[in-house]
């Protein structure tokens, strides 16, 4: 299973950028990186909608269930050992 987090979709999403910023590219290279942006994009959307949907979950339960207090997976800070 992947081992990927908000912050390495942030790293590909400003990589792409980069990518999309090459002066050097031809035009049907900028059109390829251009779909490839698009679907990118498309992904890193449902990736940001799911972690809305946890981090609102993780608040519910926060605010109005007593109990498990516990950060959802996602957000919580790697330790760096």
């Amino acid at each position: 299973m992947a081992n990927n987090t908000l912050s390495d979709l942030n790293n590909h999403l400003f990589a792409q950028l980069e990518r999309l910023s090459d002066e050097n590219l031809t035009a049907d290279e900028l059109s390829k990186e251009m779909e490839r942006a698009k679907a990118i994009n498309g992904v890193a959307r449902n990736i940001i909608d799911n972690a809305k949907t946890a981090l609102a979950g993780a608040q519910f339960t926060y605010d109005k269930l007593p109990g498990n207090k516990e950060m959802p997976v996602q957000f919580r800070i790697k330790d760096s050992n």
